[in-house]
């Protein structure tokens, strides 16, 4: 991948699983990594917020990496590696450090948190953060986690820096910034859906992907669902859209991940439900709510047998999705939310 390379597709970033000694679950991890692919993700993130990696060690972070890599690289699947902070000196070392595993394709980092530069100050952090990358940045606008809000125009520059290739976007909705920045996206960058609950929306309106952590527990069917919108398939968008929407509002009705760790050791997929203080695990009655609305997902039709998982990108066939272009209209971004199944008050923070 290049700095120039659209992203697109579903990235799937990976729970760090624990042994019942509280050491990391080393098998689990590489098997939770096939199966992801295995159900059509284009790839995968290591040390996402997902992954609690501000509860890991740096040894422990190294195995995470490592594990990632393997199978990335066995299965010739990008992969993608979370790293940075609010400290910029920090976060460069943090990525000259990624060198070390030539199968790292791109580094997630978030906009600076919690000392809430000011927009020109977030653009001199990412600007010599690209300058030293090894790899190409995705950058991480999370405002209800960072307390730092963007506009459109901050973002547009932010992407437009060589060394950039796009931004995971999770503010909690399909809002006025997002469709900005989606009318006039630079060429050759890409925007991928952050909040569960909204990728359909923001699909809609051009959207390439997203960066989900529900498609741990369901990725055919988030695969099926980015290559429907892609290729315009429109109905079948929608259905898939509501029935992934319930999912993800039950997956993240207590802090993530603890409801995608405790549905995947009741399936016996990880030794244990366990994550690390200041989180608790998942009462007893989310996960069950969890893994009702996964088996309302399995019992969705099965999909067209003639959907590629990771298609060249089409004209949509019908007007209420609009193609992936700069000068999209603005949508009501109300019926967008109805179409992903939620109301339009819900907030999923991933």
């Amino acid at each position: 991948m290049t700095p120039h390379l659209p992203l697109h597709g579903l990235y799937t970033p990976l729970i760090t699983p624990f042994d019942a000694d509280g050491t990391i679950a080393v098998d689990a991890l590489e098997g939770l990594a096939h199966a992801v692919l295995d159900g059509g993700a284009t790839g995968i993130v290591a040390l996402g917020t997902t992954g609690e990696p501000a509860t890991l060690d740096a040894a422990e972070r190294r195995t995470v990496i490592d594990v990632c890599a393997r199978v990335c690289a066995r299965r010739s699947a990008p992969l993608v590696v979370g790293a940075g902070s609010h400290d910029t000196r920090g976060s460069a070392a943090e990525l000259a450090a990624l060198a070390a595993w030539p199968e790292i394709t791109a580094a997630l980092v978030p906009v600076p948190y919690f000392s809430r530069p000011s927009d020109a100050g977030v653009l001199a952090h990412f600007t010599e953060l690209a300058a030293g990358s090894p790899v190409p940045l995705v950058i991480y606008h999370i405002p209800y986690r960072t307390g730092q809000p963007l506009t459109a125009a901050t973002l547009r520059a932010l992407v437009r820096l060589p060394g950039v290739a796009g931004v995971k976007y999770a503010t909690g909705g399909v809002d006025a910034e997002a469709l900005a920045l989606l009318e006039d996206l630079p060429e050759g960058r890409a925007v991928l859906a952050g909040d569960d609950l909204f990728v359909a929306p923001l699909m809609a309106v051009g959207a390439t992907g997203g960066i989900l952590a529900t498609a741990q527990l369901a990725p055919e069917r988030f695969t099926e669902l980015v290559a429907a919108w892609r290729t315009g398939r429109v109905e079948r968008a929608r259905a898939l859209g509501h029935a992934l929407a319930g999912l993800a509002a039950a997956v993240f009705a207590e802090p993530n991940p603890t409801v995608v760790k405790g549905v995947l050791a009741a399936q016996g997929r990880i030794p244990t439900p366990d994550v690390r203080l200041p989180l608790l695990p998942a009462g007893p009655g989310a996960v069950r709510a969890a893994m009702r609305r996964l088996a309302e997902v399995a019992a969705l039709d099965a999909p067209c047998p003639d959907a590629p998982a990771d298609p060249t990108p089409t004209a949509p066939a019908a007007a209420p999705a609009p193609a992936p272009l700069a000068g999209t209209a603005a949508p009501d971004v109300a019926a967008l939310r109805g179409a992903a199944g939620v109301a339009g008050k819900e907030r999923v923070r991933a």
